[in-house]
């Protein structure tokens, strides 16, 4: 069984729609035994950290999470809940799966300007684990956000926009997107049947 953790955060529709079309069978569900039991778990997201966060803890799901065995994947802020810390909402800090810092994208480097929010299509390259298995390095994926978790040794995958960030993180049987397979057409469900597939 397949659950995605459900905190009262934006794409939860598009995420289940992406697993129906993959045939999966998933709840929707913020129940913590549900979640125990769950073959696999995603943890989706939408919206501001600092607030997620909160609905996060007022579930207990802050502290279940972590423990869990099973498959996890996060998905754009689910990502960045699953990191030590993000900037956004005057910071805050969260589960602290993998090591890292979310911080907020440039607007300006020496470079150039940069449009924030970073929203649409963008590369993916320097592909890592078998979440990324039959993808090209340079797939397109799709991103909506203005956070990003900084590269460390779990960054298995990174994009360049104003500053090079993680795409992408994995450290033992927890991973995380900052883009959203589920919007991200032939590739990101490939990423998500690779998901899936994982023991």
């Amino acid at each position: 069984m397949i659950a995605i953790a459900d905190y009262d955060t934006g794409n939860l529709r598009s995420v289940s729609e992406a697993l129906r079309r993959a045939g999966a069978e998933f709840v929707v569900t913020s129940d913590i035994g549900t979640l125990r039991r769950a073959d696999k778990v995603i943890l989706p997201g939408v919206g501001e950290a600092s607030a997620s966060m909160a609905r996060l803890r007022e579930r207990g799901l802050d502290t279940v999470l972590p423990t869990l065995t099973c498959p996890v994947l996060g998905i754009c802020v689910g990502l960045q809940l699953m990191c030590r810390s993000s900037d956004e909402g005057g910071g805050v800090d969260c589960m602290g799966i993998f090591p890292v810092r979310v911080v907020r994208l440039p607007e300006a480097t020496p470079e150039g300007r940069w449009k924030v929010p970073h929203m649409g299509w963008d590369t993916i390259g320097e592909l890592r684990t078998p979440l990324f298995a039959g993808l090209d390095e340079e797939t397109y994926v799709y991103y909506v956000h203005s956070y990003a978790p900084q590269c460390g040794a779990d960054t298995i995958a990174v994009t360049d926009y104003g500053m090079r960030f993680s795409a992408a993180l994995g450290r033992g049987n927890f991973f995380g997107t900052q883009f959203h397979p589920e919007k991200s057409g032939a590739a990101g469900a490939r990423i998500l049947e690779n998901f899936l597939n994982m023991k």
